[in-house]
């Protein structure tokens, strides 16, 4: 099939290059320094930077991408001028850059630069001059440092006052001097009568999409034709022009072949079914990193962290960023993206939000010497030390090793090596051939489009056997046969490894959100009501996709489903209702219905298993196709209607441009159009919207102007530092409310998701990003900082001033002193420490925690503590030390955004967080436990050597013995958690020993939490049950009298427990038992049964403290204890308490009667096993009290599946109707049936008991 011959006639958009564009030196304005290359004046002229300009570009401008001057120019040369002489390396350079628009478009720019011979006679001049100011700046102060006589003198000054203190009379001794023997002047001298000097010039192509090798062999044949001795064929003009104009960009899933200067150039363009254009070579990313270094990069690129690229080459640090962007499909990044950033903008290092940039590194410069203001979250990226240094707790990304495994395969299949080191680069541009050699690249361009028949074929193809088998042997002149074929096959080699790689990730997110589309809501009527409600709206249930995954994905996914890529992929999905899809979207929901077609989604996604690629073949044919046989040729170059004596051929001087005919295309009747192609495809496009619909779409966007980043003017940076600034509340305002909302559970209740509720995870993800804010906002405008965390150096240098003006005498303890004893026995929590104390202990923990761990830990700290707020806010009242250490634009100083700031944090007092306690579980807490008696008795009370011990999520304290004479103990050991259960006891010291205690306070010392584990009942032999030993269940407690800033209010329980109250009589009252009818015994056993149920129904992250679901106020033991009293029959006087374990006690001996007289009507395995738990628990060592006993015997049973069946023996025990009344429910067949229907749904459950509750019972 021939190929349609193509043009580009129409609209800019639809063609294959933008614009042409040519920077280097204006002759007219001089030479001018660039001030902010960050170089020396110590060095030699010829090595300093000079400011370059745009000197042409073509058209002036077009409607939907207006040129940006300033942009281009720094982006084509991002150091500026640099002068060479005949002496030096004079290699040419290519080098690609990204422009960013700000409706979210990108447009490519590919620079070819080569050194051109100066031919002003000013500028060799003003070099000249230079170097001349250079060598006396270079004597006088080489003089002044051997003489003794002068104690200093200036080394450097500033040329323009150099230039004004020389006279016309000294410029003949100036240059009688002897240059050379200056020793700055020795690396690079320069004399006009003996060196030739050169300067570099850009030749630049904008284009819409990133066609990189087709981009790149344009520009090399253009340059070749400048340096070539022969003139080409036509004006470079024709070229330009035909590129500009008449090549258009090709159509999807179409190749497009189009000539430059020397030969064809072959372009395409995937289709709509694969993956979008990617021309960057992955293989050489991969070799410059390395497989792991790499995929570690993408999870730092995927979590939005600020990502910075290290290396001295420009293409090097495009080839590395856009091959990260290709793998991030079907995602997008949504930050500041400029893989190279100039010297002028080396400002926007300081900005306080996600960014992918890139830097070039000096010679002899390493990291140390960059100013970071911000590291905590920084991803570094040395390229050419093959090093990346992620931040600091960057989790896995999900099946790690066995992507890397697959990787490597893919890599090993096409030559190259997976561990990184290697330098690779891409094939050198084809040397121009000669005239002669014309009728072989028609030969190889008619074997690529297949028009060769068979013989012919079979004659190019030995020709290439016998290219190959010379070694190279070709046309003098010219390129060799071999040679050319060699490039073609590197390139579609490289093509298909690019398009491997990206299938292998692809498949990766395939199979990770294969069913995302089941977890999004769409909540919203209509588009209007969606866009106004988009902040408090939630389009993904997040805790519903997470208790999907598997375990081990879950660090990786819970960060990620809170980044701006995500929130915008899962906005465009829901978007979809009313408008059309993203191109990437649609493509991703097509590959997801070909795979729900085939089944390749596994029942089970919690536990599924590991795929490789399968399209890995498949996917690399139409490409492949495209390549070799080009669908489509663009007209070919021609003459145009030029001025006499224009277009003239100088060799290695780039002509002035005839501007009339290349400001617009022509059309004549012999090119005119045959096919004029369809807009390209972007990946930012959102139809139909109008413009205010898609500004309220693009949030993120608004206060960050993309053209506005590429403007280094001082009102441009203004704007651009004052948008951080709005940008930082505006995302500490939705980060606060996030929190609340997660915290409360409105956002669950709200949407229909069930109670109220949070896990440990989601938690840990909230505050990870409540991090990593305060750490951006403390890094924006830092200019003197202590190591990697700005947060942490400012808060060094605030102590580093407190200690100072603190004395030794009043210098605080870490840990409570003797009066908060009293407050304890008040009821009353201690002071929650002092903002230095906290830093003292953070700084003391152990772990070994770098200055950005010390961070976290600090916030999570007062964060638990509900100081967070206060403790920045006092940070912050040092004003001196904030203009100190802080640039005029830093946020901190920005006094109104900085109260909105702190008022936002202040909200988070309002809900509760563990933070501190549950993420640093392996250090060493203070605790206090305080034992408080009954104290409106008067009669004394005394109690032998009591001890106690303190259990929580993490472990237990072990058995503490109170010191003599006292109720108070102070202890410290490894972190216990959140406390859940106390035992408390004592010797068995007769009956003097004796007891009420009213409850026991146990205080944390560090995180300030109290706990209140209720008691009211008697500790000692001889009263109430004779226990010696009580097992509490503990609450944490609301500080009162606190400021407000510090009050708890009613946050929904961390735990899943119902609240506790504390009893003052007790737990077995028959008296209380009797108040109670039988409707609200039944009600009260359901419920306490219901609330295990949903205990087992979370997640596990999210269970609170069985034990206080099992023994707590209204746990299974008191509704069961209170169902077997109700009814009871008391024989005692005064009615005292009764104990249902007498009762147990007396059912167990008729049993045991019954069966030794063979009298026994029951399940003789029934009654065995009953009788045999109580008699073990009988013979404990254990003094646990009556009440004690009838609580591990429920426990025991309802942990082993037999309380059902105790509680069917008990009512059909003959017992039961001489100890109970008609009415009681024990002896009602349809009540003992309800319940034990309601305990067999805790059969299914696997429960686990506290070692507190099972110990020294053998069962």
């Amino acid at each position: 099939m021939m190929s349609g011959v193509t043009s580009a006639t129409g609209s800019a958009s639809c063609r294959f290059a933008q614009y042409f564009v040519v920077c280097g030196l204006d002759t007219e304005t001089g030479l001018e320094p660039e001030e902010l290359a960050g170089e020396s004046f110590e060095q030699s002229p010829i090595r300093r930077s000079f400011k370059s300009k745009v000197l042409s570009h073509y058209p002036e401008s077009t409607d939907r991408s207006p040129f940006n001057r300033d942009a281009v120019n720094m982006l084509c040369m991002p150091r500026g001028l640099s002068f060479r002489s005949q002496a030096d390396s004079r290699d040419s350079r290519f080098h690609s850059f990204t422009v960013a628009r700000d409706d979210g478009t990108h447009s490519y720019g590919f620079v070819h630069m080569y050194y051109e011979e100066v031919t002003s006679a000013q500028i060799t001049a003003a070099m000249q001059t230079l170097h001349q100011m250079h060598h006396v700046e270079h004597h006088s102060t080489s003089s002044s440092s051997r003489s003794t006589s002068s104690a200093s003198s200036p080394s450097t000054s500033s040329m323009d006052s150099l230039v004004s203190s020389l006279d016309e009379s000294d410029a003949p001794s100036l240059a009688e001097r002897p240059l050379m023997a200056c020793l700055g002047c020795t690396s690079g001298s320069f004399q006009p009568a003996r060196d030739t000097l050169y300067v570099s010039k850009a030749l630049c192509l904008l284009t819409p999409l990133p066609f990189l090798l087709a981009a790149r062999h344009f520009l090399s044949q253009l340059h070749q034709a400048v340096t070539s001795h022969a003139a080409p064929p036509l004006p470079l003009e024709s070229y330009i022009h035909n590129i500009l104009y008449e090549v258009p960009a090709p159509p999807p899933g179409r190749s497009l072949r189009f000539h430059g200067v020397q030969g064809p150039i072959v372009c395409q363009q995937p289709g709509p079914e694969e993956l979008p254009l990617g021309d960057y070579p992955l293989g050489e990313a991969f070799s410059l990193l390395g497989v792991e270094n790499l995929v570690r990069l993408l999870t730092s690129v995927l979590l939005e962290t600020q990502v910075l690229l290290y290396s001295q080459d420009y293409q090097r640090l495009m080839t590395v960023a856009e091959g990260i962007t290709t793998l991030l499909f079907p995602f997008q990044w949504q930050h500041i993206y400029l893989p190279i950033l100039p010297a002028p903008l080396h400002h926007l290092l300081d900005a306080p939000v996600p960014f992918l940039m890139g830097i070039q590194r000096r010679d002899g410069t390493q990291r140390s010497t960059l100013d970071l203001s911000n590291e905590a979250n920084l991803c570094f990226v040395d390229i050419d030390n093959h090093c990346v240094d992620p931040p600091e707790d960057l989790p896995l990304f999900p099946d790690q090793l066995e992507l890397i495994q697959e990787l490597n395969e893919v890599l090993l299949r096409f030559g190259l090596q997976p561990y990184g080191g290697a330098t690779t680069t891409m094939p050198a541009p084809a040397a121009p051939p000669c005239l002669s050699s014309l009728v072989l690249e028609d030969l190889m361009e008619d074997r690529r489009n297949g028009n060769l028949g068979g013989e012919e074929l079979a004659v190019l193809e030995r020709l290439q056997a016998l290219a190959r088998r010379c070694g190279g042997g070709g046309m003098a002149g010219g390129k060799t046969l071999g040679r050319a074929f060699e490039e073609e096959e590197e390139e579609l080699k490289a093509a298909k490894m690019n398009v491997q790689l990206r299938e292998v990730f692809a498949g990766r997110f395939t199979s990770m959100f294969g069913r995302y589309e089941e977890f999004v809501i769409h909540s919203a009527p209509d588009l209007e009501s969606w866009l106004g409600n988009r902040e408090g709206t939630s389009n993904f249930d997040k805790g519903s996709f997470l208790s999907a995954q598997p375990a081990t994905h879950l660090r990786f996914l819970s960060r990620f489903l809170e980044t701006a890529m995500f929130s915008s992929f899962v906005d465009s999905k829901v978007l979809s209702r009313w408008a059309d899809r993203e191109p990437l979207q649609r493509m991703f929901d097509k590959r997801l219905e070909r795979e729900r077609l085939y089944n390749t989604f596994e029942d089970d996604p919690g536990n599924r298993h590991y795929r490789k690629c399968t399209v890995l073949h498949e996917s690399v044919q139409a490409m492949e196709r495209r390549l070799l046989k080009a669908d489509h040729t663009a007209i070919h170059p021609h003459l145009l209607d030029m001025r006499i004596g224009q277009g003239r051929h100088q060799q290695g001087c780039f002509p002035r441009l005839q501007a009339d005919v290349l400001a617009q295309g022509h059309h004549t009747n012999k090119w005119s159009s045959r096919y004029i192609p369809k807009r390209p495809v972007t990946t930012e496009t959102t139809s139909g919207l109008d413009n205010d619909q898609r500004e309220k779409f693009s949030p993120g966007r608004r206060s960050l102007c993309q053209s506005k980043l590429l403007d280094p003017s001082p009102s441009a940076v203004t704007q651009t530092q004052r948008g951080f600034v709005e940008g930082l509340l505006r995302e500490c305002r939705v980060k606060t409310r996030r929190m609340l909302m997660e915290r409360m559970g409105k956002e669950s209740v709200e949407l229909g998701q069930g109670e109220a509720n949070i896990t440990g995870l989601q938690e840990n993800r909230l505050i990870h990003s409540l991090c990593d804010l305060l750490e951006r906002t403390w890094g924006h405008g830092l200019q003197l900082k202590q190591g990697r965390s700005a947060l942490w150096s400012h808060l060094l240098h605030y102590q580093a001033n407190e200690e100072k003006m603190e004395s030794p005498s009043n210098a605080e303890s870490p840990v409570s002193n003797g009066s908060d004893s009293r407050r304890l026995e008040e009821g009353l929590p201690p002071p929650k420490g002092s903002f230095v104390q906290d830093m003292r202990f953070v700084q003391t923990m152990s772990g070994g925690l770098s200055e950005v761990g010390q961070a976290r830990a600090w916030i999570h700290l007062a964060l638990e503590k509900k100081l967070l707020s206060q403790h920045l806010k006092l940070l912050l009242a040092n004003h001196d030390l904030i203009r100190q250490l802080y640039k005029p634009y830093a946020f901190l100083l920005c006094e109104e955004e900085r109260e909105q700031f702190l008022f936002h944090l202040l909200s988070l007092n309002t809900v509760d967080y563990l933070c501190f306690t549950r993420k640093f579980t392996s250090i060493s807490i203070p605790y206090r436990v305080v034992i408080m008696s009954m104290k409106k008795l008067s009669i004394a009370m005394t109690m032998s050597n009591p001890w106690v011990c303190v259990s929580g999520e993490l472990g237990d304290s072990g058995i503490r013995q109170i010191p003599k004479n006292t109720q108070e103990i102070f202890f410290q050991c490894q972190n216990l958690g959140r406390l859940s259960t106390l035992q408390l006891g004592q010797e068995n010291s007769g009956l003097l020993a004796k007891c009420l205690v009213d409850c026991v306070i146990v205080h944390n010392e560090i995180t300030g939490h109290t706990y209140r584990f209720p008691c009211g009942r008697w500790l000692g032999k001889g009263v109430g049950d004779g226990s010696l030993e009580r097992v509490l269940i503990g609450q944490l407690v609301a500080p009162g009298g606190e400021d407000d800033s510090g009050r708890w209010t009613g946050t929904p329980p961390e735990q899943g427990s119902p609240p506790q109250s504390g009893r003052t009589g007790s737990l077995g009252s028959l008296g209380r038992s009797n108040k109670l009818s039988s409707v609200q015994v039944q009600e009260d056993t359901r419920e306490a049964v219901n609330n295990l149920v949903k205990h087992f129904h979370k997640a596990e992250q999210e269970r609170g403290n069985l034990t206080a679901l099992l023994c707590g106020e209204g746990g299974l033991v008191r509704s069961l204890e209170q169902f077997l009293l109700h009814g009871f029959k008391s024989s005692r006087l005064f009615q005292r308490s009764v104990f249902i374990w007498d009762f147990v006690e007396k059912v167990v001996v008729s049993m045991e009667t019954a069966d030794q007289m063979g009298d026994l009507r029951e399940s003789t395995e029934l009654c065995d096993s009953l009788c045999h738990y109580a008699n073990a628990i009988n013979a404990s060592p254990r003094n646990i009290g009556k009440e004690g006993k009838f609580q591990l015997l429920v426990c025991l049973g309802i942990r082993d599946r037999l309380l059902p069946q105790w509680l069917h023996l008990l009512a059909e025990c003959h017992l039961t109707a001489v100890q109970y009344e008609k009415s009681a429910l024990v002896r009602d067949r349809a009540a003992v049936h309800t319940l034990s229907r309601v305990l067999h749904t805790l059969h299914e459950f696997s429960i686990t008991l506290e070692t507190t509750l099972v110990k020294g019972v053998d069962l």
